[in-house]
């Protein structure tokens, strides 16, 4: 006779069974351990399946830090490429200025030096004038030639004073003529006082001693003048 021993749900049953002449018996016993019964012959097979099934859905926790540690370094990559090109683009922003700024200043400096240039050459021309006035006086002349010479000296001077104004009024320089005009601090330096005499009204320039002038409506050099006042004191 051959014994079973089968456990199952803790009941307990003997079962006599006869089959072709020989005695079966499967003797019911106690469970044995969940995991030492009829699990257990599948128990690897269900751990490799288990397995299969985490690594198909969950990937395994030692490739998580490895993906967050690709991901920062590219990250740091992408800004450190960045921060290179916002470097090179400073850098070239400061040389560009650096060469603007020394190119103004050639420019300021070039202006300060020929921006009377005009102005010189106009006078070059009055030079040649006073020069060639200057040349009617020679130390040999016959004393019948003076008046001839202070003719020509007369002529020279005119042309001279007349070409002058010509380059003051090209190149906006002003001569002032204050007379009669309200004393002005601003244009005028005040010399001394002289009593107001007839249609001349206290407060007033009454006399010129040296003009004064302007260059494109500013004061470049005051007038000094003498101003009428009601009383006979002067400074």
């Amino acid at each position: 006779m051959k014994s079973f021993h089968v456990g199952y749900f803790g009941a307990l049953t003997v079962v006599v069974l006869h089959l072709c002449g020989g005695t079966f018996s499967l003797c019911a016993t106690a469970p044995p351990h969940p995991l030492r019964g009829w699990l257990h012959p599948f128990s690897t097979a269900t751990q490799r399946t288990a397995g299969e099934d985490c690594s198909s859905e969950d990937p395994p926790d030692g490739l998580g830090p490895s993906l967050a540690e690709q991901a920062l370094r590219l990250k740091a990559v992408k800004l450190e490429k960045e921060v290179q090109d916002l470097t090179l683009r400073y850098q070239r922003a400061v040389a560009d200025s650096e060469n603007i700024r020394r190119r103004t200043q050639r420019c300021v400096e070039d202006a300060k030096i020929f921006g009377i240039q005009s102005f010189c050459k106009d006078l070059v021309e009055v030079a040649d004038i006073l020069e060639k006035t200057a040349g009617c006086f020679s130390e040999g002349a016959e004393p019948e030639d003076h008046k001839l010479t202070l003719e020509k000296v007369f002529q020279g001077l005119s042309l001279l004073e007349a070409k002058l104004k010509s380059v003051f009024a090209k190149h906006g320089l002003e001569k002032m003529t204050p007379i009669g005009d309200k004393y002005d601090p601003h244009e005028h330096e005040l010399i001394c006082h002289m009593p107001a005499g007839v249609g001349v009204q206290p407060g007033t320039v009454a006399l010129v001693r040296q003009d004064g002038y302007k260059l494109h409506g500013r004061t470049i050099r005051l007038a000094q003048v003498e101003v009428a006042v009601e009383s006979q004191r002067r400074l």
